[in-house]
């Protein structure tokens, strides 16, 4: 009888499925998902790829009269662009961003904001060979097998360059929380392979913007960028870690269970290109302590209460305690290299890649601006959220 009674669930449930498919697509869409989508109140939706006429943005949720102008988003569309140092990949783009629609006389009027940037350094010929042959570590076959068709030009969807759409959102989501509540989101590059920063090295935005690698530390950067440049010079890649700070974050963003604020943190993370870790507070450091040792005591500090120390990261149940948010990202090294790596072709025989193109040695120097950015975009959703749901009697 149990058995009669799953297989009669798992056909009304396939009938049901072939239903949405076949007769209500839009609801299917909805029902499925948004892969392209990011967000619930505050949501950004990304497009384009590589080596398409362009890539770009939709916000939608944005509040509006919030003053904003291209120059703004620009700021942090510079420090993420190709070509800016001697230790990241030489494509020349200006990545000059285009507001579309949303922003009217200098402020958002409340609707949909679009935005783009034109792909304009085109060198499709490089990318010739990976028509036929899958690079290793790259989402060449993955993308392949799915779809049964891809865009090898760049790596189309799955190339970095997909991340512009996410810093222009970000440094909306970011002017938004500076206005809200002077919340400052910090990104680093905390360790390059076996090369790390000391632990009380201070942190501000003009000691990392001061070299290339966006250290803080200026004697650990400087010992950085060296690895890196003997790393291009062998047609090599080199990974590492970028840790972020979120500072004067009130107590209460984030949900119990699925919505946890370091859990919408992880997903956002690890939803960028070359991730391949997160952790917050402690970490898998953590599990070296006992109880005893991990627990962060309470203490009431001018009449607030706060935590003596912070091994929580600044959340404690999904939900942000008041304490600084600190996590670290893994992002593995460049997957495509220049020097022959054995692979295969479309048709699985075996053979040797050498990819030709303007990689980065390292991703991290550019990959800090995106940390901050996706680590903004989740802090407004969570803000909004919070007022939506806790504060409708308090207007």
């Amino acid at each position: 009888m149990k058995k009669w009674l799953a297989d009669r669930l798992i056909e009304y449930f396939l009938l049901l499925n072939s239903y949405f498919l076949l007769y209500s697509p839009a609801l299917a869409r909805r029902v499925v998902a948004m892969p392209n989508s990011f967000g619930k109140l505050f949501s950004i939706t990304t497009w384009g790829e590589s080596h398409g006429g362009g890539v770009g943005v939709v916000v939608d949720g944005c509040p509006p009269n919030l003053p904003i102008t291209a120059e703004e988003i620009q700021v942090e569309l510079d420090r993420r662009r190709p070509g800016q140092s001697d230790i990241v990949t030489p494509r020349k783009e200006s990545d000059q961003v285009q507001i579309l629609s949303g922003v009217y006389d200098g402020r958002t009027t409340g609707t949909p904001i679009s935005m783009m940037v034109h792909n304009k350094d085109h060198r499709p010929e490089a990318y010739a060979e990976i028509k036929e042959k899958f690079r290793p570590s790259h989402a060449d076959f993955t993308y392949q097998t799915k779809f049964g068709h891809r865009d090898p030009e760049g790596g189309g969807r799955s190339s970095a360059r997909e991340t512009i759409g996410r810093v222009a959102a970000g440094a909306i989501a970011k002017k938004v929380l500076e206005s809200a509540g002077s919340v400052e989101t910090l990104a680093y590059v905390r360790r390059i392979q076996d090369i790390e920063m000391p632990d009380d090295a201070d942190v501000s935005l003009d000691r990392i913007e001061a070299n290339a690698v966006r250290c803080p530390h200026a004697e650990t950067a400087d010992r950085m960028i060296e690895r890196i440049k003997e790393a291009r010079s062998e047609g090599d890649s080199v990974g590492g870690v970028i840790e972020c700070v979120i500072r004067n974050l009130p107590v209460g963003l984030g949900e119990p269970v699925f919505d946890r604020f370091e859990a919408d943190l992880a997903k956002a993370m690890l939803s960028l290109p070359a991730t391949k870790g997160f952790e917050i507070g402690s970490g898998f450091e953590g599990t070296r302590l006992t109880g005893s040792q991990h627990n962060d005591p309470f203490e009431n500090r001018d009449g607030e209460i706060r935590t003596k120390t912070n091994r929580s990261g600044g959340v404690q149940g999904g939900i942000t305690n008041g304490e600084a948010v600190r996590f670290r990202v893994a992002f593995k090294p460049t997957a495509t290299l220049l020097q022959a790596q054995d692979t295969v072709d479309t048709e699985g025989n075996e053979t040797v890649l050498k990819a030709r193109g303007r990689h980065d040695p390292c991703v991290l120097p550019r990959a800090v601006p995106i940390v901050e950015a996706m680590a903004n975009l989740v802090t407004l959703d969570h803000w909004m959220r919070q007022h939506a749901q806790n504060r409708l009697f308090t207007f």
